[in-house]
């Protein structure tokens, strides 16, 4: 659990969205009050990593990091 808190606190200090299938650093994140930059969830057997990739893209071109803020989205 101490490597997922980093992880976190390292994402919001580059501003970076996590993507993830990691489904306790999901609850982890949705029970804690803290801003964090966006996460991306995808069940880990539900898509392809082509799949994902693409869908990941699209995310990418288009929407903007504001627009990520403190945005759980699910692929």
């Amino acid at each position: 659990m101490k490597e997922r808190k980093r992880l976190k606190i390292y994402a919001i200090k580059e501003g970076a969205t996590i993507f993830t299938h990691d489904d306790d650093f999901l609850s982890m994140v949705t029970e804690s009050e803290i801003e964090h930059c966006g996460i991306i969830y995808v069940h880990q057997e539900h898509l392809s990593i082509g799949e994902c990739i693409r869908r990941l893209k699209a995310i990418v071109e288009t929407m903007s990091p504001e627009e990520m803020q403190n945005r759980i989205l699910f692929l």
